[in-house]
């Protein structure tokens, strides 16, 4: 009896720690710190939220409790990642994405070359494909443009960046997930809701690419790679198959409750099983049914250190849940005058500016924020499309995989590339504007 009394007030003593908040910060600090000394970002965000736990005054076994509760919080999200790793595996082995981003190039021309290029960027992220992946991509189309229409790698790498934050926001992307998993809505919902932003976004990267392409460093012959021959892209009409299917079947639930149609409201359709089903019929109906194999097998590696690294976020997640920090947030906005509302988008960009990441700041934000957002009176849509577009405003500082990916990409020295952050921020901002005024203020 004097052992189950004791489970019993361990049990007790579990379910009403909370760790004080200042434990939060110092875990949250220790796993950004062991980020930027270039260790494995999953295991750094584990052994800060570890070291959290225990400063906070949790028991060994009460720390595991609490690392394994918050990764288990994101299980859900991390399974439909993987679901969209097919997706993205299609996308990108087969061809797809370089033959829609050939034919928006082609049709824009060279004299609309910005505008171009953001919007393939845009699109080709916002059907899926990961926005490092998207800017690889789009990297050797825009330094041969820039090169013919002398216009330089910064103003390059910010509409490319840019349109990719924009189309990142209307996505099927872990982050999009992430911010739908965090509120218990449908995907399709915060895609749709994240469009006037994602518009607004674009137009913000184009102004801003136009002002400064004759500022910077210019493209030169050794940066140019040898592009795709255009007789070797597939068809447009191939290529658009997988994108349309997913974004069509996705939209099925949000179009039976536009139209009142309890059939198509009762489909319950889940990215969980859309988007390897879309990807499938795509890649037997572009006639690559034998390279499905291939495709899945790169989707999966593309995917894997995202999943990982939501799960060392979940762990984290864990901790900050546990914690009295977002009391504390709260009660500092309250003290300055602050509205509530206006708790969802900080916690955005103050994750993005932590960790560098936007899927894993959407995972930090909700998962430590989620229900003190909601008790401001913000409603959950509201709340994922401030979360998730704030989490853009400073993904690409140095500390993240992102800023080097595009560096590489675009043949930039680092001093260079530092110089293009805050312009990638004002894209970011300009979408969290938006998307505070829209959901925060008129719609909520």
């Amino acid at each position: 009896m004097a052992t189950k009394i004791s489970v019993d007030q361990q049990i007790e003593r579990l379910i009403n720690l909370e760790i004080p908040w200042f434990a939060a910060i110092i875990g949250l600090v220790i796993a950004v710190i062991c980020i930027l000394k270039k260790f494995t970002p999953v295991y750094s965000l584990f052994f800060g939220a570890i070291v959290g736990c225990l400063i906070g005054g949790a028991s060994l076994a009460e720390t595991v409790s609490i690392l394994i509760g918050g990764t288990q919080s994101v299980m859900g999200t991390a399974v439909r990642v993987l679901a969209a790793g097919l997706l993205a595996g299609v996308m990108m082995e087969s061809g797809a994405a370089e033959s829609i981003a050939h034919a928006i190039v082609t049709k824009l021309g060279q004299k609309k070359a910005i505008i171009s290029l953001s919007l393939s960027t845009m699109i080709i992220t916002a059907v899926g494909v990961f926005i490092p992946v998207a800017v690889l991509i789009m990297a050797p189309i825009a330094l041969s443009i820039g090169k013919q229409s002398n216009i330089s790698k910064q103003a390059l790498l910010i509409a490319l960046s840019g349109g990719g934050k924009a189309g990142n926001v209307i996505s099927p992307n872990p982050n999009t997930i992430a911010a739908a998993e965090g509120f218990d809505l449908e995907l399709s919902q915060v895609m749709i809701a994240g469009f006037i932003p994602a518009i607004l976004g674009l137009v913000t990267a184009v102004l801003l690419a136009t002002w400064l392409k004759k500022r910077g460093t210019m493209v030169i012959e050794s940066d140019i790679q040898k592009n795709i021959e255009e007789s070797q892209l597939m068809p447009l009409n191939k290529a658009l198959i997988a994108p349309l299917l997913s974004v069509t079947l996705l939209l099925l639930n949000p179009i039976g409750q536009l139209l009142n149609l309890d059939f198509l409201i009762n489909l319950r359709v889940d990215a969980m099983y859309i988007l390897p089903f879309a990807s499938i019929v795509a890649t037997i109906a572009m006639g690559h049914s034998s390279k499905i194999k291939n495709y899945a097998n790169s989707g999966l590696n593309r995917v894997s250190p995202t999943v990982m690294i939501l799960i060392g976020a979940g762990s984290l997640a864990g901790l900050i849940t546990r914690s009295d920090l977002s009391e504390v947030v709260v009660r500092m906005i309250e003290n300055f005058g602050i509205s509530g509302v206006f708790l969802a988008p900080i916690a955005g960009v103050l994750m993005s500016l932590a960790i560098a990441s936007t899927s894993t700041a959407v995972i930090l934000a909700t998962g430590s924020f989620g229900q003190a957002i909601l008790d401001t009176g913000t409603q959950p849509l509201g709340a994922a499309v401030m979360i998730h577009t704030g989490a853009t405003v400073l993904d690409q500082v140095p500390q993240g995989i992102y800023f080097h990916v595009t560096a590489d990409s675009m043949n930039m020295s680092i001093e260079d590339r530092m110089k293009v952050i805050p312009y990638e921020a004002c894209v970011g901002l300009v979408m969290t504007i938006a998307a505070t005024i829209l959901y925060g203020f008129i719609l909520a």
